[in-house]
């Protein structure tokens, strides 16, 4: 396997090979399970290169495993058939703003990996229609994706707020959202942070208002099938330590030289310079190197396609690390 950086010794531990990695390995690339096409998440850019929160968790993985952010497969996926997809073995990981929640984990044959992003459903409208709090949405026509989470939220929430509406209901996301900027609904609801990205990537965003309102919790996790524990917990510590890699100060730019000159142990360890994160998961010592290299820390991966660098400039909130009041917190990688 190609190593990155010069200095870091490759060492394969004795860890048995699972299926999954297997897989990968015999067919020289990770096969990812990403959307059709969502603003912020997984999008094409001019260029036809997929950009996005979760093309970016893609390349992580695919440097991770195989040393380089290049050998991966998009696959296409729509809500209905991204579950079946992952669970026939079609893709190796799922990672397409899917909602952790408790039938998913229980009844679908996956494993939701670690939260990467933590999200509430919200609610769009047009800035004229006068409509600025979600309560006014009675007697409204709303727009979502079938077979999501989404649905169900609209549900209990509507009927707790004695509200009525007629839902609009379509299988992929460009659908619904054409279907809001045509005027076919009043509303147009999906998790707020692909609200927020569909409001940017508006030929006129002030004509669009997010509501403030939030009627969910929607923590956003990659998932593997089932049964293959090692590639459990190798998508799981990618993501890791991406995470901690903000913390330590560890960038796409110096981690090279973090590595060389770092008097940190977290540091060297994370890196591969000490210790044995790789050889004690069936890869090499440079494994989390080569993610950082590839994609950024968590922070720098946020900034590009939500945050402060990017046409959504959506705060970080939740999504600060745990050491600035969010959620975002690793265990310790050692």
């Amino acid at each position: 396997m190609a190593l990155l950086a010069p200095g870091v010794a490759v060492a394969q531990g004795s860890v048995a090979t699972g299926p999954t990695l297997t897989a990968i390995r015999a067919r020289g690339a990770v096969s990812f399970g990403i959307s059709t096409g969502d603003p912020a998440w997984s999008q094409p850019d001019s260029r036809g290169v997929w950009q996005g929160m979760d093309a970016d968790v893609c390349r992580a993985v695919a440097a991770a495993v195989l040393g380089s952010a290049e050998k991966l497969v998009w696959q296409h996926l729509t809500g209905q058939n991204r579950f079946p997809a992952l669970g026939s073995g079609q893709v190796d990981l799922l990672t397409r703003t899917t909602t952790w929640t408790y039938m998913r984990d229980a009844q679908l044959g996956l494993n939701f990996t670690a939260p990467n992003f933590y999200d509430g459903q919200g609610f769009l409208v047009r800035a004229d229609s006068g409509i600025t709090a979600a309560k006014q949405l009675d007697g409204a026509t709303i727009c979502f994706v079938s077979a999501s989470t989404h649905e169900l939220n609209l549900a209990d929430w509507s009927r707790t707020q004695g509200i009525r509406f007629t839902p609009v209901i379509f299988a992929d996301k460009d659908e619904a959202r054409r279907a809001f900027e045509s005027n076919r609904c009043d509303s147009y609801t999906d998790d707020a942070s692909q609200l927020a990205a569909v409001r940017a990537a508006t030929p006129n965003p002030a004509s669009i208002l997010l509501l403030p309102d939030r009627i969910s919790k929607e923590p956003y996790a990659p998932s593997v099938r089932q049964g293959d524990d090692q590639w459990f917990d190798i998508v799981r510590y990618v993501i890791y330590a991406l995470v901690e890699a903000e913390e330590l100060g560890i960038t796409r730019a110096n981690a090279e030289q973090m590595l060389a000159t770092s008097p940190s142990p977290a540091v060297q360890r994370l890196l591969g310079r000490t210790g044995d994160l790789g050889p004690a998961i069936g890869l090499d010592r440079a494994w989390l190197l080569n993610a950082i290299k590839a994609v950024g820390n968590y922070g720098e991966i946020y900034d590009r396609h939500l945050g402060k660098d990017s046409p959504v400039q959506l705060p970080r909130g939740l999504n600060d690390l745990w050491t600035r009041g969010g959620l975002m917190i690793a265990p310790p990688i050692r």
